[in-house]
This record gives C-alpha cells, structure tokens and sequence, in this order.
C-alpha cells in the first residue's frame, strides 16, 4: 500500500496565500468576460487573451531567462493546453447567458473530476474523505442544475464540460510543475492556445472597438496572474487541496454579479455550490 502523503500545514497555509490571487484574479476576468461576450465571439477573446498573455510572458521571460522554455514535456504541455482550451471555452461560453454565480457555481464540480483524474494520472490516492466530497459534490450538482424540474440551459451544460477540460488541466499542471517553471507553463498556454482560437476566430472576424481593449487588457492579464497562482499553488499541495481552495470565489462572484449585473441570488444555487463545499470541507479537514 502507498504511503499516505500529508500537506504540512506551512504548505498549505503558502497554497493558500497563492489561492488568494487566484480569486480575485478569476473574479477580474468573469466580469471582463461578461463585458466582451455581447460584442465579440468566444473564440475571439480566447485569441486575444492568448496574445496579450504572450506578450507579458515574453516580458517576464526576456527578464528572468529564456533557457526556461527548454522543456522535455512538449507533448504533455500539448494535452494540459487542448484540455484548457476546452475548459475556457466552456467558461466563457457560459458566461454570456447564465449568471455569474450559476457559472461558477458549476465550475466547483472541478474537485470531483479533480479527484478521479488525479488518482488515474498522479496515483493520488482515493480516502474515504475525498469519496464523500465526490459524492457530496454530486449532489450539489444535481441541486443547482435541477434536471426534470426545470429545462437545463445548454451553456450550464457547456460549462459542466468545460470544468472537466479544467479538471484535467490542473491535473497535468501539478504533473508539469514538478520539472517545469511556472513562466514556462504560462509559456505554452499562450503559445499553443493562440492558434487554437484564431483559426475558429477568422471565420468570423471583426476588429474590437476601442472600447473594449481595456477589458480585452483585463481578461489576458488577469488569465495569466490566476494560472500563475494556481501554478505555484499546486507546486506546493496536491491538486485535490489547492482546487478545494478554490470556492472562496462564490461569494464573492455572486456579490459581483448583484452590483453589476442585478443577477438575482438563486437560493439552490447558492445551496449546491454550499453542499459542495461541505464535501470539500471534509477532505480538506482531513
């Protein structure tokens, strides 16, 4: 039997602190999202926010070492990317006709497919702790999308696909980051996904408006400063903690989305994601 591998407080408390960015980094870039989504198509922000990424990326790197981009997991940034790809698209999709809250709300079923995928790639191992978050999550899940009581939006539904393509990003991020700079993972995720928005993008094109190259600023930036946090979170706690962290976001999300938008607070909403969250909560105790 594998020995059990313990978080040591210290850890978590850094995990934590790098979580933190992460939040508020998530949070900046929904609300740049919202704001894009009635005037460009979701491939075309995904290619812009590749290219303003790449451009800071490139920055950092002139700075701190080009030699980083040197890296014999090419094939595995490939994977961890096409994953993300998909999870961002089902994002931002999402994001365009249901509420903030709801999308995030959806987007924390990530630990559940965070645990299987983690146990099949990382050979993390299942405890019981994290069988009932699985199921806690489960229910949760089935709270807020309330299937047969009500008709389920297909962007919930392109939400919930993209939260396994996140799930299994961050799965093979923790793998990455074990050899891997976290500028390099930045690196490849503005490289590889560049092209994977601009070519869908083209068929469609049009030139922004002057207005919304501030949050076309915001949405790349703050896509970089989230994955950078989440990188050196997860160099330091496992994938099934640092993701755990994560639901901090919630709240804050749904207060945003009430000042902003007048998006209602939806009670089940709020319920699953807090049932979630107690499944979490457990595994995260332990």
């Amino acid at each position: 039997m594998a020995a059990k591998q313990v978080v040591p407080r210290s850890a978590m408390v850094v995990a934590a602190l790098w979580m933190s960015g992460a939040l508020f980094s998530f949070t900046a870039m929904a609300v740049g999202g919202r704001e894009l989504t009635g005037a460009l198509s979701t491939f075309q922000i995904l290619f812009f926010r590749s290219v303003i990424g790449l451009f800071v990326v490139s920055l950092l790197m002139w700075r701190t070492g080009w030699h980083q981009v040197r890296t014999p997991q090419l094939g595995l940034h490939f994977v961890r990317n096409l994953a993300h790809f998909g999870g961002q698209f089902g994002w931002f999709y999402g994001l365009a006709f249901i509420p903030l809250a709801e999308v995030f709300a959806l987007e924390f079923t990530v630990p559940i497919w965070t645990a299987l995928l983690a146990a099949l790639i990382l050979r993390e191992r299942i405890t019981v702790q994290r069988v009932t978050a699985i199921g806690f999550g489960m229910v949760g899940l089935i709270i807020i999308l309330r299937p047969g009581f009500q008709v389920i939006h297909p962007a919930a539904l392109a939400v919930l696909a993209g939260a396994v393509g996140y799930a299994l990003s961050h799965t093979l991020t923790r793998k990455l980051a074990l050899h891997d700079t976290p500028l390099t993972i930045l690196f490849y995720m503005t490289v590889l996904q560049l092209p994977m928005g601009l070519i869908p993008a083209l068929s469609s094109w049009q030139i922004p408006a002057l207005e919304l190259w501030p949050w076309l600023g915001v949405v790349g930036v703050a896509a970089l400063t989230a994955h950078y946090c989440m990188a050196r979170a997860l160099k330091v706690a496992e994938a099934t903690v640092v993701v755990t962290l994560d639901f901090l976001r919630l709240p804050l999300v749904a207060i945003v989305g009430a000042l902003l938008y007048q998006e209602p607070l939806d009670l089940l909403v709020l319920v699953g994601a807090a049932v979630m969250l107690f499944g979490n909560w457990i595994n995260l105790r332990k």
